[in-house]
């Protein structure tokens, strides 16, 4: 295994992610205790489709995020290839 040469690209859109998520898990802890609050359950919900799109995007450059059918691969198999998001 190798690492591949990152760009600059691939730390923003990381970063990104990474941002998004937290915003998720925020909101999901909120909303467990505020199930009615309908201006937090619609800002879950446009951050969960930017969090889609930004994994789209970071994967159609970068490779697959999750494993186990979360996320798909290219041909050859990409899993082989570092580093992996989670060893940057």
């Amino acid at each position: 295994m190798s690492h591949k040469q990152l760009d600059e690209q691939y730390y923003v859109l990381l970063e990104q992610l990474q941002q998004l998520e937290f915003a998720l898990v925020d909101l999901t802890l909120y909303l467990d205790t505020h199930p009615g609050d309908s201006q937090a359950v619609q800002q879950f919900n446009q951050i969960a489709q930017q969090r889609q799109q930004c994994a789209h995007q970071f994967e159609s450059l970068y490779g697959p995020l999750m494993q186990f059918g979360h996320s798909f691969s290219k041909y050859p198999w990409q899993w082989v290839e570092t580093p992996w998001p989670w060893q940057v």
